[in-house]
Order: structure tokens, then sequence, then C-alpha cells
């Protein structure tokens, strides 16, 4: 690459014994849709002696444009080359890619991309295991163009498989621990989260092949000990009390280390043979827990890591390795309800000579809310759902389901009974040969017409519909929505409800972005109903004289003839000609319109002048739709009173502009003795 060119990325591999994997790794980048143009590969070979320097050396003949290889002795560790392709790197970005792992074809003209528009300093492209490794994915469940690390769950990945700005990272003075044999990536992943502008997902495309190697040798995996694990926790102690002020932002972050690497940590504890190392683990442990282990953080944790830290923190290691060898087998036996509280049945519940408390197995607030939308239904003013819903992993015994209306504004809500259907089929295919689901299902039909105090009609406002689920007196709540059946229609359809006194308005049932919940828009408060009405030709009836066509579209459910009316207006005065109308709706919402304006004159609805017209919907707030003008249509004449009279299309209005006026016949005679002596003079 041209030494004045510079490259939207700087890809870094470190890359030590990595055969047969290099190949297809190198092979990943340098096929990027971004093109080469805009890509440099700087490997470094760091000591191997399994041939992946040669290989290397070889892929570096045949992209000499795109690929630089450095050879070095082995260093012991990932951080010392991916120091040095830092130290190399001269694009906008930085990409660090493991020599066992691989991209997807698109991956950096997406990252690249999703950077650029947003003035992202670090993006995650979303990471796929291979070869039975797992790959993190509770931060790509959705794009996210910018984000941070408190309000999502980016933090949760710390590994340096990312898109970096090299600006940000030579401002912040960033580089790889090398004294330390696991989680050297840490520190500096966790230094660009907290010192980005902002920070980018993109969940929608396969970026990165996370691979497990058939020998088992990715570095990750081979480190050993307790120790090493303790000493990059302490540095991240350190890392988070100095960057982030103490308080519900700094305990999110730590909730993260506890779960994930202390948790890790107390597996290899257990296996710690030499009784000095042991002890003096130990005493890390437990230095760690009484420092980040507040009451707010723990309560927050899972049950079985408050249950391993118990043990942990009383030394009592062989009943910490029986936990943790049960956390690992998978097992899962049948969840203990007692006195409307879920209990994990773990090792040594309320075994008295352990003396765990209850609280280290309390699984209450983890227990999920399974549910379906099996259909939908506004008809008229009556909400209908149907479904099913239960607590995961308590079997459906005193039972029962509420559908909930939640404004969110107000937070004002509404409470509707739903009745329970059987299920038996749930209980074969999702009980897990041990849970009971066969009365989970829920049917409700609503009057939103009614559905408010007093029996009044649900108010405007966007409500959002939840489920309360009741079994054996642990109640939880959950919106509805994310999961339903392929035939409910996601599309936002406005739907015309009556209300009393001769009222109407207007509830659109829809899906959010971007979490896919039911909400009901009552009152057009997110989606106005004028994207769904148009009005298209204009002509002339044949059958009755002046009598004026309009041919539309009218996308809202359940009109009739009297929700739709014509308007004229002029010089700030409107007039409704309901009386002069008649409608035909037809299928897909197509609906014909005729007005006829000589019997509107006649009434004195309209006098002699320039009138605009629309079309409207008789519910609060709706738009108008303007009728679009037709400079195609003619001038035509009718008789008021005996008189003749004319209506006229003007050109150069925006909608449809008509002159109503008499035949002046003097003024005609005038005009017809002008015309005849013209024709004599030629």
């Amino acid at each position: 690459m041209p030494v004045d060119v510079v490259p939207d990325v700087s890809v870094v591999v470190g890359a030590y014994n990595a055969m047969p994997y290099l190949t297809r790794c190198v092979m990943s980048v340098v096929e990027q849709t971004i093109g080469r143009g805009s890509i440099e590969l700087i490997a470094v070979d760091d000591g191997s002696t399994d041939g992946t320097g040669a290989e290397l050396d070889r892929l570096a003949k045949e992209f000499p444009d795109a690929i630089r290889v450095v050879h070095q002795a082995n260093s012991g560790g990932p951080s010392a080359p991916r120091n040095v392709g830092l130290e190399l790197a001269c694009g906008r970005y930085v990409f660090f890619l493991d020599a066992d792992d691989h991209l997807g074809p698109e991956a950096l003209e997406r990252m690249v991309a999703m950077a650029d528009t947003n003035g992202s300093d670090v993006v995650l492209g979303k990471m796929v295991g291979v070869g039975g490794r797992g790959a993190p994915r509770s931060m790509f469940r959705r794009n996210q163009p910018r984000t941070d690390v408190f309000t999502s769950r980016v933090y949760w990945t710390l590994s340096p498989l990312k898109l970096f700005r090299r600006e940000l990272i030579e401002r912040l003075g960033l580089r790889f621990r090398t004294d330390l044999r696991v989680g050297e990536d840490q520190p500096f992943v966790a230094m660009a989260y907290l010192h980005a502008a902002a920070i980018s997902v993109v969940a929608d495309y396969d970026c990165y092949y996370w691979v497990e190697r058939e020998d088992g040798n990715n570095v990750t995996l081979t480190t050993r000990g307790t120790q090493p694990r303790l000493r990059f926790l302490h540095l991240m102690s350190e890392l988070l009390e100095r960057e982030v002020e103490a308080g519900p932002r700094r305990d999110l972050l730590i909730r993260r280390h506890l779960e994930v690497d202390l948790n890790g940590a107390l597996a290899h504890l257990v296996r710690e043979n030499e009784p000095d190392v042991r002890e003096a683990a130990l005493a890390g442990v437990r230095r760690l827990l009484d420092t980040w282990c507040t009451d707010e953080i723990t309560e927050r944790l899972p049950a079985m890591t408050r249950l391993r830290f118990n043990l942990a923190h009383r030394g009592l290691l062989d009943e910490l390795r029986t936990v943790v060898d049960f956390d690992r087998s998978g097992r899962r036996d049948k969840v203990v309800v007692d006195k409307g509280r879920a209990f994990g049945a773990y090792p040594f519940f309320r075994d008295p000579t352990v003396g765990a408390p209850d609280d280290c197995y309390d699984i209450t607030e983890q227990l999920p809310v399974r549910h379906h939308l099996d259909s939908l239904s506004l008809s008229g003013s009556w909400l209908e759902v149907q479904g099913h819903a239960y607590i995961h992993r308590v079997d459906t015994h005193e039972t029962g389901t509420e559908v909930v209306l939640r404004e969110r504004e107000s937070r004002t809500e509404y409470t509707f009974p739903a009745a329970t259907t059987d299920t038996a089929d749930l209980t074969t295919s999702e009980g897990e040969g041990l849970y009971d689901y066969d009365q989970a299902g829920f049917a409700a039909r609503i009057d939103t017409a009614t559905a408010a105090d007093g029996g009044g009609p649900l108010p405007a406002g966007l409500w959002d519909v939840f489920l309360r689920v009741r079994s054996q007196d642990i109640v939880k709540e959950a919106r509805l929505g994310n999961r339903r059946s392929p035939g409910i229609d996601s599309r936002p359809r406005p739907h015309l409800v009556r209300l009393a006194e001769a009222r109407a308005e207007i509830i659109t049932p829809y899906f959010t972005k971007p979490y896919d919940n039911l909400t009901l828009d009552v009152g057009q408060r997110k989606h106005s109903v004028r994207p769904h009405c148009t009005m298209n030709g204009v002509t002339w009836a044949d059958n009755a004289p002046a009598t004026l066509t309009l041919d539309g579209r009218i996308g809202v459910q359940d009109i009739t003839a009297e929700d739709l009316v014509v308007r004229a207006h002029r010089e700030g005065r409107t007039v409704e000609l309901d009386a002069f109308q008649t409608l035909t709706i037809g299928a897909g919402g197509r609906v014909e319109l005729r007005v006829d304006l000589p019997r509107a004159v006649a009434a004195g609805t309209l006098q002699w002048g320039d009138w605009q017209l629309s079309v409207a919907l008789r519910v609060p707030g709706a738009e108008e739709v303007p009728v679009p003008g037709d400079r195609a249509l003619p001038t035509l004449r009718f008789r008021h009173r005996g008189l003749p009279a004319y209506v006229r299309p003007l050109a150069g209005h925006d909608r449809l502009t008509l002159r109503l006026a008499s035949v002046d016949p003097i003024a005609g005679v005038r005009r017809h003795l002008r015309h005849v002596l013209s024709q004599k003079k030629t």
C-alpha cells in the first residue's frame, strides 16, 4: 500500500502456532467487501514452530499490497504481538482478529460504515461461536447505532475483537498488559468503552466467527489457576474505582466482573491442590468479595452466584466444589415453591449442617414469564387477545392471567381478567419432564369503549399491553407481543371505534420498535390516519349534471358512510357537504364519493365563488385529505333557479379548486355578437 494512502482499517493479527486456522483467517480479511485498498493486515508471528510464519510469508507474497508480516521471538501471550501491530498501524480504525478466527465477508464494511455514520469510537460486530465455542449474545439482540456501557450489555464482552478508532487508542495511550496471563485485554477495552464518544453494535450480520480449536489450545481456555484471574480482577477494581463515580453505574459494571470473572475464578479455586496456593487464593477471593459485594450489588446477583460467594467467603471449599460441579453439569431439579417464593433446588438447600440462607437459593426474580400471542383482533370496540403465558419452572396450579393496559406517560392502568384455557400440549413440549403447564392458556375480550373508570372509553394515549401471571401466589408481569404467531398482521392498522353519544376515536394496535411489544395508540398519538388516506381520481359523473366523483382509498378499518365527509373551504369559511354526498366503500378500503354540486348551491350551502375541496374523517385530530387538482377536468354547466350556471376547475392550485358562478345572459349575447362581427371582417 502506498505510504501516502491511509487505509480505513488496520487489522492486527497476533499468531502463535495457528495452523491450519491461519489461512482462513487471513483470507477472510483480504476478501472483505470493503476492498483491499481500504485494509492493511499486520500479522505478527510470535515465535511459532508449526509453519505459521512460513504461511504468513507466503500469503504476504500473494497479497503484497495488503499484508505486512513481522516475525519475533515468542512472548508468551497475545499482548506483545497486538502491541507490535498497534505501533505499525496507520488506519483510521484498528480491528483485532485472533489467528484462529475469521470474519464474515461484509464485516469490516458494515462496521466502518456504522462508525462513520454515528461518530463511534468502538464498534462491536455480532459474534458467532464455531466448533462448540459459546459466543456472547446478550449485546447482539439488535443494532445499536449509539450506546454506552451503562444503557446496554456491551460491557459484558471485554474481548478486544472489535473495531476501535485509532485516534482514541493513541489519545488514551492504550496498550495491552504484557504482565498478565489472562484478562490482559480487559483494561484496554474497558478504558476504550468508558472514554468512547459513542459505542455501536452491528447485530444484523454475522461479523466475527469465534472458533474453538479442535486441539483445545485457545489461549483463554488453556490458562489455569486462580491467581492469574484474581490479579486482573484487582486491576479492574482499581480501574473502575478511578474512572467511574461510586453509585449504581459503577455497581452495574462490577456486577459483570462478579458474575463472569470471579465466578470463573471460583471454578479454578476448588481445583487448587497445593494448600498454600489454595489458602492464598481464598484470601484473595475474600478481599474481592469484601470490596465489591455490597448489599445493593449482592441482591441483584443470580442465586447460584450468591450461593457460590457465600460458601467461598466462609471457606467451605468442599461444599463449593459440589455446587460448582452441579452447576457445570447442567442438571436442574424441580424448583421449590414456598409461600409465594421460588427456590432453586441446588445442593445443601435448607441443610442445617451447611447453613446457607434461603436468600442464596431464591430465584423468584430470575424466573421469566414465557408467553405467546396466538391471535389479536380489534373489531368494533372489542379488543380480543388469545395465547398462553406461564412462569417458567412453576406449575400452573392455582393460576390466573390478567391483561393490563398501562398508559406510557401517566402510568394509569386498567386490568382485565382473562379466561384460562387448556394447554396440555405445553406440558409435553416445554415442561422439561418436570413441570405442569396444562392451564397456561388465556383469552381476554376488552371493550375499549367502556374500559376506563366509570365505564368510560379508553382515553387518548399510548397503552402498552402487559400480562400479569399468577401461579401458586407468585405474581409476575411481562410485555405481550414480541412472541407471536406469524399470521398476526404486524402493520399498524388504524381502526375507527364508535363510542357513546355518537362519538368515534381512532385506535391503532402496533408493535413497538425495537422490542416488538404490543401497544394501543388511542387518539393518533403516534400513528396519524393521514398516511392511510389518499384521494386519487376526480371525474364528472356521467348520469348526473355537475356531480363530482372522487376516488380514493381510506385504509381505516370499520368506517361507514357516516364517517367520511367532503368539506369545501373558501376565505376562512368551511362547510360540510354530507347532505349532498353519497359514499360507496369497496374492497381494500377503496371509496367513491359523489357530490351533487347543484343541490348544494340550491340549498345555499355553496355560494358563488372559488371553493377548495378536501375529505375528512369525523374523528378528533384527523387531518383532512386534500382532493388533488385535475387540469383535464372540463367546465360544466347546470341550471340554478332556471338560469344557467357553471362550475369550472381552476388550474395552479395544489388541491381541487372549483369556481361556481351564474352565467350572465347579456354578457353572453355581447360575446356572441363580437364573435359574429370578427368572422365577417375575416
